[in-house]
């Protein structure tokens, strides 16, 4: 299961925005009223001043999802490292739901309603995570390298924890493009994770882009 934690944001995101965003017009610049401002970048696309402010977050979650994450280029990542620190330091190895193929949509998957098939799925993936584990941890007691011995480990069972460190701008275009349906699920669930912890630094830089976003 994953989660995302704040780590650090430049303070009162939304001021300092809007003050920003009034460097041609400084006799107006500290105006405390930015509401209507942002809504009005949003409108018109006028994102550079949104480069101006940051947001850090912490992404516990599986190493197929990180991989993932890690192709915003543009928000910069550090992870933990499997060639320095044994992956059982960070907890439980996670078991995946069972979804079907979408027949029409390659990119989509479906809930399953086969019981047998969603409990086979279930055993074939605990079995898969011991048997990698134990592969794992022999070859560790054997003296081989962790950058060597974590090639048993299967990526979408195997704990991960990075941080990503991005401007604003560049968080909205991650959440306009992770929060749409047409993303991996488990994925989604981390982009509304970080879609909250970016209403509570930047409330109305949120609204402006996101206010059709439900965050449940």
């Amino acid at each position: 299961m994953s989660n995302v934690k704040l780590v650090w944001a430049t303070p009162q995101i939304d001021t300092v925005l809007g003050y920003i965003a009034r460097v041609s017009n400084p006799a107006n610049q500290d105006n405390p009223n930015v509401a209507g401002l942002l809504s009005y970048m949003e409108r018109e696309g006028h994102v550079s001043p949104f480069t101006m402010a940051n947001l850090c977050v912490e992404v516990n979650t599986t190493r197929r999802i990180g991989r993932q994450m890690l192709r915003h280029w543009s928000i910069a990542p550090q992870e933990f490292s499997q060639r320095y620190q044994d992956v059982n330091s960070l907890g439980d190895f996670t078991i995946l739901e069972c979804r079907m193929q979408d027949s029409k949509n390659r990119q989509n998957s479906l809930e399953c309603d086969d019981q047998a098939t969603g409990d086979w799925f279930q055993w074939a993936q605990q079995k898969h995570i011991d048997q990698s584990k134990a592969f794992y941890q022999e070859a560790i007691n054997r003296g081989i390298a962790k950058e060597q011995a974590c090639t048993f480990l299967p990526e979408g069972n195997t704990p991960s924890r990075l941080y990503f460190n991005g401007n604003m701008r560049s968080w909205i275009h991650y959440l306009r493009s992770r929060l749409h349906p047409s993303t991996q699920k488990e994925h989604r669930q981390v982009a509304l994770e970080i879609a909250k912890i970016f209403q509570q630094v930047a409330p109305i830089t949120f609204s402006a882009f996101f206010k059709d976003v439900e965050l449940v």
